[in-house]
C-alpha cells in the first residue's frame, strides 16, 4: 500500500508527460507526412534546406522540382519538403467544389435542389 502511493507521483508525471509532448508529436508527424504524400503537380514547395520550386513531376519516393529563372529541374527525396506554400489550383479548385456540394446538401432539400438548379440555367 505505501509502496504504491510512493509510485504514484512517478506515475503521474509519465502520463502527464505522454498527453504533454508524445502524443502532439504524433499527431504533427502524421500531419507533416500526408502533406508529403499530398503533393501534386503544381504545388510550390519549400525543402528543409529552404530552396523554393515548383513540383513537375511526382514519384513513388521522390519528386522532381524546376527552381529558379533558368527552370533548373532536379529530383528529390519526399521527406526534404518542408511545406507547401501555394497549392497547385487543381487541389484547391477540387477541395472548393467538394465544400460547395456539402453545403449545398445541407441548405437545401432535395426537391428544392432540382427547381434552384432550373434557375441557375436561366
Amino acid at each position: 500500500m505505501k509502496g504504491l502511493i510512493n509510485l504514484m507521483p512517478l506515475l503521474v508525471l509519465i502520463i502527464a508527460m505522454y498527453f504533454l509532448m508524445i502524443r502532439p508529436q504524433k499527431k504533427k508527424d502524421k500531419q507533416i507526412q500526408e502533406m508529403r504524400n499530398g503533393l501534386q503537380v503544381g504545388d510550390e514547395i519549400v525543402t528543409i534546406g529552404g530552396i523554393c520550386g515548383k513540383v513537375v513531376k511526382t514519384k513513388d519516393e521522390t519528386i522532381v522540382i524546376q527552381v529558379g529563372a533558368d527552370k533548373v529541374k532536379f529530383e528529390m527525396m519526399r521527406w526534404s519538403v518542408s511545406s507547401v506554400t501555394n497549392p497547385s489550383k487543381k487541389a484547391v479548385k477540387a477541395e472548393d467544389m467538394n465544400v460547395e456540394e456539402e453545403e449545398v446538401k445541407k441548405v437545401v432539400p432535395k426537391k428544392l435542389k432540382k427547381s434552384s438548379d432550373v434557375e441557375e440555367d436561366q
